[in-house]
C-alpha cells in the first residue's frame, strides 16, 4: 500500500479521453486532484479506434485502453465475465485498493465493480445522469444496476434530484449514497479581459447534438429568436446525429450569417469560445447537473436552461433563466434575459462562482 492513508485508485467507465464529454471531464480532473494529494490513480477504459493498450497522461496518469470495440454510443458489448481476466490482471498488477466506477450507462463500469466485489475489493459508484423507470430500456437497466450496485460500498450523486433517482432505481440504502456536485476549475474559466459590446447579442451553444440535449429544441427556437430579435447571433458548438436537422434549419430559414456552426469543440478551447457570447443556452430534456452551466457562469456569461432534473441546483435566481423544455417558454425566457443583460456583471459572477467552488472544496475535504 505505500505511505499510510493513501489509496492505489482504479477509474472505471466507458467514457474517457479522446471522447469529450462531462464524465470524461470529471474523471480526468478527480483523477489529477487525487494524484495531487498523494494517491495513485489509474484508469480503465475501451479501446478508442487505434487507441490501445497504455497511456500515460498529466502527472504519470496511467490509462489502460482495454482491447474492447465499443459496441453501441461508445459502450462496450455486455459480456459479464469476458472482462474478468484483464479486469483482475489490471486489480492486481497495480496493487489497486479502491475501485471507482462512473456512469450507469457503462457497461465496463458495472461489470468492473461486480469483479472487484467478487474479488474483495471496496468500490465506489458515481452517478452522473437521470434515467426513467416506464420504457423497456429504462427497466432492463435499472434491473442491471440493481444486481451490480447490490454490494457496493458507498455510492456519489451530482445533484440531490439525482440521488432521489439513483436510490429509487437501484434499491441502495440512501445513507450510502452522497451528494458531491460537480466543479469547475475557475482559473480555467475567466470572463473576458473587456466587457462585450451589447449592439449584437450573441447566445452560445456548446452540446452534444443529439436528443436528450434539446437539439431538436433548438431547431425551433433560433429560427423564433432571431426573428423577434434582429441582433441576436447563434454560436453553436457540438457534434452529434441531430446536427443535420440545424443545418437543415439554418438554410430553410436563410441563418447563414446569424447562426455558426462550430462543430466538435475539444475542451482546452471552451472558454475561447465562451467569452464570445452574452448568454449560454441550455436545452437538455434531462440532466442531473450540467457541468457547462458552471463553466458559462464562471465565464461571465448569463444561463438560459431548461428546468430539468438537477438544473435548479447548480445556480442562484439570479445567474440563470428557467424555462420549460417547450420552444415557447424558451424563447420568453430568452427574451427575458436579453433585458437582464445590463445588470449582468461578468466579473461579478465569476468571483461568486470561484468563491462557490473553494466553499465546496473545503468542505469536500472536510468530511
Amino acid at each position: 500500500m505505500g505511505e499510510p492513508g493513501k489509496h492505489r485508485i482504479l477509474m472505471v467507465s466507458d467514457f474517457f479521453y479522446p471522447n469529450f464529454g462531462g464524465v470524461e471531464n470529471h474523471i480526468y480532473y478527480l483523477s489529477q486532484c487525487l494524484i495531487k494529494e498523494g494517491h495513485k490513480v489509474v484508469v480503465m477504459t475501451h479501446a478508442y479506434q487505434n487507441r490501445s493498450g497504455v497511456r500515460y497522461m498529466t502527472n504519470g496518469l496511467k490509462v489502460y485502453y482495454v482491447p474492447w470495440k465499443p459496441f453501441l454510443m461508445q459502450n462496450t458489448l455486455p459480456t459479464f465475465f469476458g472482462t474478468l481476466p484483464i479486469t483482475r490482471t489490471i486489480l492486481i498488477r497495480e496493487n489497486i485498493s479502491l475501485v471507482h466506477g462512473h456512469q450507469a450507462f457503462s457497461t465496463l463500469c458495472h461489470e468492473a465493480l461486480m469483479h472487484a466485489r467478487t474479488m474483495g475489493y471496496k468500490v465506489v459508484f458515481t452517478d452522473h445522469s437521470l434515467y426513467g423507470f416506464a420504457d423497456v430500456g429504462s427497466i432492463h437497466m435499472n434491473k442491471v444496476l440493481q444486481f451490480t450496485l447490490a454490494d457496493v460500498t458507498q455510492a456519489i450523486c451530482v445533484s440531490h434530484t439525482s440521488k432521489e433517482n439513483t436510490v429509487l432505481r437501484s434499491g441502495l440504502r440512501p445513507e450510502k449514497v452522497y451528494v458531491i456536485p460537480n466543479a469547475v476549475d475557475t482559473a480555467m474559466f475567466k470572463p473576458a479581459p473587456e466587457r462585450l459590446n451589447r449592439d449584437e447579442i450573441v447566445i452560445v451553444v456548446l452540446s452534444r447534438l443529439v436528443y436528450r440535449k434539446g437539439a431538436d429544441l433548438l431547431v425551433e427556437v433560433i429560427p423564433e429568436v432571431c426573428r423577434l430579435h434582429p441582433n441576436v447571433r447563434f454560436i453553436v458548438g457540438g457534434d452529434g446525429p441531430k446536427r443535420v436537422r440545424l443545418e437543415e434549419m439554418r438554410e430553410k430559414h436563410s441563418l447563414q450569417d446569424r447562426v455558426d456552426m462550430l462543430g466538435a469543440v475539444p475542451h482546452a478551447k471552451v472558454r475561447s469560445v465562451l467569452i464570445t457570447g452574452h448568454i449560454f443556452l441550455n436545452s437538455s430534456l434531462t440532466e442531473a447537473f450540467c457541468i457547462a452551466i458552471l463553466e458559462a457562469a464562471s465565464c461571465g456569461l448569463l444561463t438560459v436552461s431548461t428546468r430539468v432534473g438537477g438544473v435548479p441546483e447548480v445556480l442562484p435566481d439570479d445567474m440563470v433563466v428557467l424555462a420549460a423544455p417547450d420552444p415557447t417558454t424558451m424563447v420568453h425566457a430568452i427574451t427575458r434575459a436579453i433585458h437582464m443583460l445590463p445588470r449582468i456583471d461578468p466579473q461579478d459572477m465569476h468571483n461568486r462562482q470561484n468563491k462557490k467552488e473553494r466553499v465546496h472544496i473545503k468542505r469536500n475535504r472536510g468530511s
